[in-house]
């Protein structure tokens, strides 16, 4: 707060400002704005009966937001009885960060750990979060994305990761939280930004932010968001991920009651996929066989070999088109109204490999370069989502019986539809040299084409919820929540009859099979909190979620042992937390701890006597989350979080490939920072840390394999420097020290995915 009192006072900090207009270090529109602003008061400073004035402004802080982006979400930040990650733009712009999965290293213990079971490997964002997968609980705008796609950041102004069950704010999903993606809107200024990216492995990428005003007049604007990218993958022969993508959007009525957004996606994908590298010479690798222990001792393959061949692929082409209306019919009441058609197909093809000690051919004990290992072309997919969805929210902040609320109440109407084709043709490949494998070795009968195998699921949802924070004094105040859904899904399949399953009807004929469910969940939440400052808050919450035969895959089974069997009950989770929250230094920067209690009941386990399998089974998941958020100054921003995760299986079967009961793919410890200080003349530095700690691979029967990883440390750094106020340069260097690591690990810990080695991108951003 600053006070004019005099014309001594007036004139100093008309000076001050004035000469912070020739300074790099400040913002060059914060800076014309706050002189625009003080203009008429340095005018009239000659006037002795000036009354006193007193001007108030905040600072824009590039890492700290004060609000979740969901409607649902009424409060600030420091009001939320939950923990909710918000990643902004700066800083995926300093880190680099071009995909979901790279931006989320900015929240502990979220990340892409998993490769995939048997020869298959997981593809797109496949997202872990407090010890569950939570790759089905991704939303655009609050609206679930489905398709297992590599989402590109260039259309996207920041990311929600909302932690804890989400089933009261979405519906079914993921035990342990969501991610939400915000678009870019049109805006009524007129703006221009572009970068080109050149980098290791051959990268290659443009982009172009253009908004427009159509008529300031009339509140009308139109933004173009594209970009294009061509680049290998750092450390990884063959491996390459090509894209590109369109995203216009427009917006009506800004400066009226009614506001009308239309936004479209356009993006196409081109990869080269990676199925990983075999695992022998990891540590904690023996040999799985007594016949050839010589195996357990053999030397590390080079992390930069691909076992897969250049006749693979991985093509996805995803549209969405969406339209939001939005009315006030008071600054009480807001009416928003948001309407989704969605489509994402992908066809891919991957050579796979198992290092079994059947597929892995060792002659000769001492010279491994006749070692050889088997592959496969059995991995296709030939998949489309498509999604169709309307939501209705009402928003109010009125008083009831003395007391303020605020209340969000919803519709929601969803249709979501997933169908697979199989194909024949997909030939076979010989077996790679172990050491020295050739990518471009020939394939015998690769002719992909559609044959009568097929599966196709949808789920129909219509939703009800309704959302209200209670304030009852300055204080305490007190939030819940509750949402219903009613389902229905539907499931059939066509698999081909062989001749030991089917000794009736003739090879390949066609076996349909039909299955459907339909019910209701009911999942809500409940929270109080008590500030001791305006700037803080002690909270406690208690929310639910639950995830019903077929809720993550559309895929329903026949299976005893399956918990896609429509016989089975929903999974439920349940959720406790208690945390607390301060802005200070004037609320620039955000501090939040919390300690939390997630339980999943209703798993799938067989008792021991009977054989059968029961719904008797339970998983824990407890720790602590910290973080800060903001800037300790005005040119210190930080942005830092550690986890400690303790998780168990409290009812059932071990996991894990240790024996023991805790969850696998879920570190127990992760940290991660990224700090910035902007120097004079306009040089900006970066750096940052991640920790992740050892994961425990899934079981299923391997043995001598690795159980776990190793943890890592991989550290980051940026630098930038303004050629002038329009155009800089930025320089990233990520895995400063080269650190070897494992990134992710398949199931039987046959194959791993090598972390990226250091790699180095000059940026060039342009902005107008």
């Amino acid at each position: 707060m600053a006070h004019i009192k005099s014309r001594k006072h007036q004139h100093a900090l008309f000076s001050s400002i004035t000469n912070s207009l020739i300074s790099p270090r400040i913002n060059h529109t914060m800076t014309v704005a706050a002189a625009a602003f003080l203009l008429p008061i340095a005018a009239h400073a000659a006037d002795p009966a000036l009354p006193e004035v007193k001007v108030t402004a905040k600072t824009e802080n590039d890492f700290k937001a004060d609000k979740a982006s969901s409607a649902k979400y009424t409060q600030p930040l420091v009001d939320t009885t939950q923990t909710i990650t918000v990643i902004k733009r700066e800083l995926i712009d300093q880190q680099g960060a071009l995909t979901l999965t790279e931006a989320l290293r900015n929240t502990p213990g979220v990340g892409a750990f998993f490769l995939g079971e048997n020869g298959s490997t997981s593809t797109g964002d496949s997202i872990y979060m407090r010890g569950f997968d939570a790759s089905s609980s991704i939303y655009v705008d609050g609206v679930r994305d489905l398709g297992s796609i590599s989402r590109d950041l260039f259309n996207i102004e920041q990311i929600d990761v909302l932690k804890g069950p989400a089933g009261t704010d979405g519906g079914r999903g993921s035990p342990t939280g969501s991610v939400n993606l915000v678009s870019k809107q049109a805006t009524l200024d007129d703006a221009t930004s572009g970068n080109v990216t050149v980098g290791s492995a051959s990268q290659k990428r443009v982009a172009l932010d253009w908004n427009k005003v159509i008529s300031a007049e009339q509140g009308s604007a139109f933004r173009l968001n594209v970009f294009d990218q061509d680049s290998g993958v750092a450390g990884r022969n063959e491996v390459k991920n090509k894209r590109w993508g369109v995203a216009p959007s427009f917006a009506f009525g800004l400066k009226s009651p009614t506001r009308f957004y239309l936004n479209y996606l356009h993006v196409q994908q081109d990869n080269m996929p990676d199925g990983g590298v075999p695992t022998i010479g990891l540590p904690g690798y023996t040999s799985p066989d007594a016949k050839r222990p010589f195996i357990g001792t053999a030397p590390r393959v080079d992390s930069k070999n691909f076992y897969g061949s250049v006749y693979d692929f991985d093509k996805v082409t995803a549209d969405m088109l969406t339209g939001r209306i939005e009315h006030d019919f008071s600054d009480k009441l807001k009416l928003i109204n948001t309407a989704r058609y969605g489509k994402t197909s992908q066809h891919y093809l991957l050579t796979s490999f198992m290092g079994s000690t059947a597929n892995l051919l060792t002659p000769s004990a001492t010279d491994i370069s006749t070692w050889t290992l088997a592959r496969s072309i059995r991995t296709l997919k030939d998949q489309e989502n498509e999604i169709l969805t309307n939501q209705t929210n009402l928003v109010a902040d009125l008083e009831l019986a003395g007391l303020k609320h605020s209340l969000v109440g919803g519709i929601e109407v969803t249709s979501e539809k997933q169908n697979t084709w199989g194909n024949d043709g997909l030939g076979t490949l010989a077996a790679a040299n172990f050491y020295n494998p050739n990518p471009r070795d020939t394939i015998t009968g690769l002719n992909p084409v559609r044959n009568a195998v097929f599966t196709r699921g949808s789920t129909n949802t219509a939703s009800a919820y309704v959302f209200d924070t209670i304030k009852f004094s300055p204080e305490w105040q007190a939030n819940a929540g509750v949402r219903i859904d009613h389902y229905s899904t539907d499931y059939s399949a066509a698999s081909l009859s062989t001749l030991a399953a089917n000794p009736t009807l003739p090879v390949g004929t066609p076996i349909p099979t039909n299955l459907n469910i339909a019910g209701n969940l009911v999942n809500f939440k409940l929270g109080v909190l008590y500030k001791p400052t305006k700037d803080s808050s002690v909270y406690a919450s208690y929310s639910t979620s639950k995830q019903p035969p077929g809720g993550s895959n559309f895929a329903l089974s026949t299976s005893a042992n399956s918990a896609a069997n429509p016989k089975f009950d929903p999974q439920e989770t349940k959720n406790m937390e208690v945390g607390t929250k301060w802005d200070l230094l004037d609320q620039k920067l955000s501090f939040t701890a919390a300690i939390y209690r997630t339980e999943v009941s209703n798993d799938i386990v067989q008792n021991l006597v009977d054989l059968l399998y029961y719904q008797t089974g339970k998983k824990r998941v407890q720790g602590v989350e910290l973080g800060v958020t903001g800037a300790v100054n005005r040119n210190w921003l930080v942005s830092a979080g550690y986890t400690r995760m303790d998780t168990s299986v409290e009812s059932g079967p071990a996991v894990t490939a240790l024996g023991s009961n805790n969850l696998s793919y879920t570190p127990k410890q992760s940290f991660t920072a990224w700090t910035s200080y902007q120097l004079p003349m306009g040089i900006k530095i970066g750096g940052g840390g991640r920790f992740v700690d050892s994961l425990l691979r899934g079981t299923d029967g391997a043995v001598g394999t690795p159980a776990k990883t190793e943890s890592y440390w991989v550290f980051d750094g940026m630098a930038s420097y303004a050629i002038s106020k329009n155009v800089d340069l930025q320089l990233n260097i990520n895995n400063l020290a080269d650190k070897a690591y494992v990134a992710s690990i398949n199931k039987s810990g046959y194959r791993y995915t090598p972390g990226a080695p250091r790699t180095f991108s000059l940026t060039a951003n342009v902005k107008f």
